[in-house]
């Protein structure tokens, strides 16, 4: 019994049976310009380090919230702060990872890591046009590069990989 293949559009075995998953395809290109080491596009580097900085903003931002809350800033409701904190730390949690595994190459996380860019940008832009240009462009422009990142050919044919062989149950 062999493996499946690690890129399903390549045969599993050889013409005799015996697994060629050590030796490389015929039809395999270098590495070019546009992929980092090990094969990585450069563009899922990009993008990963893009969500995850962003989760480390929720982070700060979730300390920074649990901080005021505990020396007493005056709230509306407590618990809906501590509901407003723990959305912040799912976020957070949530983008990190996204950012790992779409820097191992899930399909999914192509998918998470728009949505989460369509998030930085609503907020983004009112914060740039609100008056506060750094810290709107410190959002937008990250969030457009990694948009811009997500869909180039080697970041899809990259991010392609599902969950493992094996069954769930």
């Amino acid at each position: 019994m062999s493996r499946p293949p690690a890129n399903p559009a390549q045969p599993s075995s050889g013409h005799d049976g015996n697994d060629d998953s050590t030796r490389p395809p015929a039809t395999a290109k270098s590495a070019g310009p546009e992929q980092g080491r090990g094969g990585r596009p450069a563009g899922i580097v990009v993008i990963s380090l893009v969500v995850v900085l962003e989760a480390l903003a929720l982070l700060g931002a979730a300390a920074w919230y649990a901080f005021e809350l505990l020396s007493g800033a005056p709230v509306l409701t407590f618990w809906g702060a501590v509901f407003t904190l723990g959305l912040l730390l799912a976020f957070s949690a949530w983008l990190f990872a996204v950012g790992h595994f779409l820097f191992r190459g899930y399909r999914w996380t192509r998918a998470a890591a728009l949505v989460a860019q369509l998030f930085v940008l609503t907020i983004g832009f009112p914060t740039m046009s609100g008056g506060l240009l750094l810290p709107g462009l410190a959002m937008i422009v990250p969030a457009l590069a990694a948009l811009v990142f997500l869909f180039q050919r080697p970041v899809i044919s990259y991010a392609s990989r599902t969950g493992g062989s094996q069954g769930a149950i």
